[in-house]
């Protein structure tokens, strides 16, 4: 059998000990196991790669099997936010359907570009990529000389 993890790890049994410890170690041996898949953010949202292009950031984000229509972008006060909301629901009324399971997924990503332009964003999704290339605004130097007294 596949990723099967015994039950009874510490070697005693539910009805010993104090019934929430035995219960939190059901859960940590259900958890611990790599079984159908692990547990964490990365497998849980899309993965995201920035570049720093020198005049430009270009912004990519794996998103297969999702539309342009389902991807959501905004930039507010330097913050880049994709949103991806997928909902899974084919409606079939042909069939006589005993159980039926629906999924809607709903993602986001933000990330910070403290110098970016606002003029000439421009995305594309190609083959379930989204190529993101945000311009760079000069930046004027704020940096000031003190004067010690």
């Amino acid at each position: 059998m596949v990723g099967l993890v015994p039950f009874n790890r510490r070697g005693r049994g539910l009805s010993a000990g104090s019934g929430f410890r035995d219960f939190y170690n059901v859960l940590d041996d259900f958890f611990a196991t790599d079984w159908p898949t692990r547990r964490s953010l990365a497998f849980d949202t899309f993965k995201v790669d920035i570049q720093d292009n020198g005049n430009e950031y270009l912004i990519e984000a794996e998103l297969p099997g999702i539309k342009k229509e389902e991807i959501g972008l905004s930039l507010n006060d330097g913050q880049l936010t994709i949103t991806v909301t997928k909902d899974e629901d084919a409606e079939d009324k042909e069939k006589n359907y005993i159980h039926r399971e629906r999924r809607c997924v709903s993602m986001s990503r933000a990330i910070n570009l403290t110098d970016v332009s606002t003029a000439d964003i421009k995305a594309k999704l190609i083959d379930g990529v989204l190529r993101i290339n945000v311009p760079k605004e000069e930046k004027k130097s704020t940096d000031i000389e003190i004067e010690i007294e």
